[in-house]
């Protein structure tokens, strides 16, 4: 029995390895936006620590002006890296939704080949049933003008012995 080729199988794994190359893109940037969360984390930590520390141990008794001091900088750092994890997080959201987009539509571009491929096979299966079909239409044809031969012999026959 034949064999379904499909002329644009090469297409179709090319798109298909396009696909899975912007999987692993949208993948990546998502470990990147995952990483700025923990950094974002880490530092709010660290924040909240070094806010504690000051409430418990540095607000009673004598107080260290220059302690303090040091210690609104640092907590203005903090806020400055935070602002710019943030600025990044943003960016990465908006290299996400790009990143998202193309996979849709590579996705899309591969559904499209897969749909035409599914579509040739129905039309290639039905030439085949088809082509079964008049075969077997020949075949029943020979075998009933073979028996209708052989039942002229026969009458013949029966007519030359009579």
């Amino acid at each position: 029995m034949p064999r379904f080729k499909f002329q644009l199988e090469g297409v179709l794994e090319h798109r298909k390895n396009i696909e899975e190359e912007k999987q692993r893109a949208l993948a990546m940037v998502f470990a990147e936006m995952q990483r700025l969360k923990i950094e974002l984390s880490d530092l709010d930590q660290v924040a909240r620590g070094a806010v504690a520390d000051l409430r418990q141990n540095r607000l009673t008794g004598p107080l260290d002006m220059s302690f303090l001091a040091a210690h609104r900088r640092f907590t203005g750092s903090v806020q400055r890296k935070a602002l710019a994890i943030a600025q990044k997080m943003a960016l990465v959201q908006r290299q996400i939704e790009e990143a998202r987009a193309n996979l849709a539509e590579a996705a899309k571009q591969r559904k499209i080949i897969e749909k035409l491929r599914e579509r040739q096979l129905e039309r290639w299966q039905s030439q085949q049933h088809r082509q079964e079909m008049d075969e077997l239409d020949d075949i029943g044809m020979q075998l009933a003008f073979r028996q209708l031969g052989e039942s002229q012999l026969n009458e013949a026959a029966t007519k030359g012995q009579s």
